[in-house]
C-alpha cells in the first residue's frame, strides 16, 4: 500500500507545480491560495463527515492544528507561489527535494532522532546538485536577482514545509489522525491567509480563464484533498524522512513538464545537478556507512 501511494503522490505532486505557476497574473497571490485552501477544507470536513474520518478534539490541541496550519497551508505556499514568479516551476521542486535534509535536521533538533555520517555526506553532495542546478541559470543570467531570489524563496517554503512535518508527527504522537489534522490545519491556513489578505487590502478577484480555474480545481482537489492526506499518512505509518522521499522523484516530473509548458531546457549542469540532488538524498537515508560496504552492496546504495 506504502509503494502504491508513493508512485500516486509522484504525479500529484510533479504535475502540481505547473499549475502553480500558472496561478499567478491578476489574482493576487495570497488570494489565490485562500481560494485553493478555502475549497480544499470544504471539500474535506464534506468528506470527513459522510465517511466518519473526522475526530473529536479537545481545545488545547487546535492550537498545533493552527501551528501546523501555518506552516503547511499558508507560509510555505505562499513562498512557494512567491518563487514560481521568479524561476521555472520544476526548479522550485528540485528545491522542495531537500525536505529530507530539513525533516533530519529537525527530527535531530526537535525528537532527538540521531543523524550518522552518511547524513552528512548526503548534505554536501544534495547542495552541490542544488549548486550546479542554480549555478548555470545564475551564470547564464549574469547573476540575475530573480534566479536568486527565487531560491531563496523556494528554501523558505521547504524550510515551513518540514516544520509542518515536525508538528504533525507531534499531533499524531497525541493520537491524532492525519485526516482530522489536515482538515483543521487547512482551516487555520485559511484563517491566517484571509489575515493577510485583510492587513494588505487586497480585492477577491476572479480570474474566468480555463487555465486559471483548471489549475485551481487541480490544486484544491487532487494535489491537496488527495496529496497532503496521503503524505501525512506516510509521515504516520514511516515517519517524516522515509516519507519525504517521494519529493526525490517529484522534481523529475515537475522538469519535465517544465520543459513541455515553459520551454525550460536541459544542460548538462541541470542534470548533473539533479542526479547529485537524488543521490545526495539517498546516501542521507542510508544508515550503514557507505565506506563500509562492500562494493556490489554500494553500487546499489547509491
Amino acid at each position: 500500500m506504502s509503494a502504491f501511494i508513493y508512485v500516486l503522490m509522484i504525479g500529484l505532486w510533479g504535475f502540481s507545480w505547473i499549475a502553480i505557476k500558472w496561478q499567478g497574473g491578476s489574482v493576487a497571490t495570497e488570494v489565490s491560495i485562500f481560494y485553493r485552501f478555502a475549497l480544499a477544507a470544504l471539500l474535506m470536513f464534506i468528506f470527513g463527515k459522510v465517511f466518519n474520518q473526522l475526530q473529536q478534539t479537545k481545545l488545547s490541541q487546535h492550537k498545533f492544528f493552527a501551528l501546523q496550519g501555518l506552516c503547511l497551508f499558508c507560509c510555505n505556499f505562499l513562498a512557494f507561489y512567491s518563487a514560481t514568479h521568479y524561476i521555472a516551476s520544476g526548479l522550485t521542486a528540485v528545491v522542495m527535494a531537500t525536505a529530507p535534509i530539513f525533516n533530519a535536521l529537525h527530527g535531530r533538533l526537535f525528537f532527538k532522532t540521531p543523524t550518522t555520517a552518511n547524513f552528512w555526506l548526503g548534505v554536501i553532495v544534495g547542495l552541490s546538485g542544488i549548486g550546479l542546478l542554480f549555478g548555470a541559470d545564475l551564470m547564464a543570467t549574469d547573476w540575475s536577482m530573480d534566479v536568486l531570489l527565487g531560491l531563496v524563496y523556494a528554501l523558505m517554503g521547504t524550510w515551513c514545509f518540514s516544520i509542518g512535518n515536525m508538528i504533525s508527527i507531534r499531533n499524531t504522537r497525541d493520537n491524532i489522525k492525519p485526516y482530522t489534522a489536515t482538515s483543521y490545519g487547512m482551516v487555520y491556513g485559511c484563517l491566517a491567509l484571509l489575515l493577510i489578505i485583510y492587513l494588505r487590502g487586497l480585492p477577491f478577484t476572479i480570474d474566468l480563464s480555463t487555465q486559471y480555474l483548471g489549475s485551481l480545481v487541480y490544486l484544491a482537489i487532487p494535489a491537496t484533498v488527495m496529496g497532503f492526506t496521503l503524505y501525512l499518512i506516510l509521515v504516520d505509518r514511516i515517519g517524516a524522512n522515509s516519507a519525504s522521499y517521494v519529493l526525490l522523484i517529484t522534481p523529475i516530473v515537475a522538469l519535465v513538464v517544465s520543459s513541455v509548458f515553459e520551454s525550460y531546457h536541459w544542460t548538462v549542469y541541470s542534470s548533473i545537478g539533479l542526479s547529485l540532488v537524488i543521490a545526495g538524498n539517498l546516501m542521507a537515508r542510508r544508515i550503514k556507512p557507505l565506506w563500509r560496504m562492500k562494493p556490489r552492496a554500494l553500487a546499489k546504495a547509491v
